[in-house]
């Protein structure tokens, strides 16, 4: 399993990563997402969609409370949040599994759901350490997640 982390140290920053993800993503892909409230999750996600080719005039919010938002970009895109979640019997009902087999899905707060959703590629980990610095850290979970990570954590 490899890792890579780095801190972004400003939106622009944040906004490389997401595109520079963007370009090596797959229908199929499966990213969670994890940090505090405030980390940077969402933006994370918007910034990727945009890459994806979602255009700027389509809101990319936070899922909270409906739990999966759909998007369309240059492949389809699946943003969803578990957060509210408590039993991995309710996935059955948000139909991920069904939609990852044509989408890009990035779930908030499905890492205590990773067994039940399938095979994540990456986990993205973002802690807050200032107004705008975040520490990024970056998980490969799987083969196809090692490949997206040699593609896209910068060489040091």
């Amino acid at each position: 399993m490899r890792e890579w982390a780095d801190t972004f140290r400003s939106l622009a920053d944040t906004r490389a990563f997401g595109e520079a993800l963007a370009a090596h993503l797959r229908p199929g892909d499966l990213l969670l997402l994890e940090g505090s409230l405030g980390a940077g999750k969402t933006t994370l996600v918007r910034f990727t969609c945009r890459g994806l080719g979602v255009p700027e005039s389509i809101a990319i919010t936070s899922p909270t409370f409906a739990l999966v938002h759909e998007l369309s970009g240059s492949v389809p895109i699946v943003h969803a949040d578990l957060y509210r979640l408590s039993d991995p019997g309710e996935l059955v009902h948000l139909g991920i599994e069904e939609l990852l087999e044509n989408a890009i899905v990035f779930v908030e707060w499905g890492e205590r759901f990773g067994a039940d959703l399938g095979h994540p590629c990456l986990r993205i980990c973002l802690f807050l350490e200032g107004a705008e610095v975040r520490r990024v850290e970056v998980v490969a979970l799987s083969s196809r997640g090692e490949t997206l990570l040699d593609q896209v954590a910068p060489r040091r």
